[in-house]
């Protein structure tokens, strides 16, 4: 894939799953949504980009080593992701399932994303 295709993407897919939390905070349902929920989502969103586009470069530089790159890419992005969470609910008191709820929402869409990705590029190395 293209780095502009993929960067539009992406700012299309944060787009998506930015606007039901965003709809929530503005009706009487604010109360699903973490205090603290932008930052975790520009936190996850931020650290799938970086995943994304390291994946690419690095697809770029040598085709042989997606799977691997994409593999060791996801598995930094899950211990990060893990150590911000283990950070976030030892420094700030935050309700728990409404915290891990947040978190889920956004992490997974992410993932779907990444995997949408994947899933592209390897289609595309087949038909050629």
């Amino acid at each position: 894939m293209k780095l502009r295709t993929v960067i539009l993407s992406f700012l299309l897919f944060a787009v998506v799953i930015a606007t039901p939390p965003l709809l929530v905070s503005k009706s009487v349902h604010v109360a699903w949504l973490d205090p603290h929920f932008w930052i975790i989502f520009g936190f996850v969103t931020g650290l799938t980009f970086i995943t994304i586009i390291s994946i690419l470069v690095v697809t770029k530089i040598n085709k042989e080593i997606y799977a691997q790159t994409f593999l060791a890419a996801t598995m930094v992005k899950l211990l990060t992701c893990m150590f911000f969470c283990l950070f976030f609910l030892v420094k700030i008191k935050v309700n728990g399932v409404i915290f891990v709820a947040n978190f889920f929402y956004v992490y997974f869409f992410n993932l779907v994303f990444e995997i949408y990705g994947l899933l592209r590029t390897l289609r595309n190395q087949k038909l050629k």
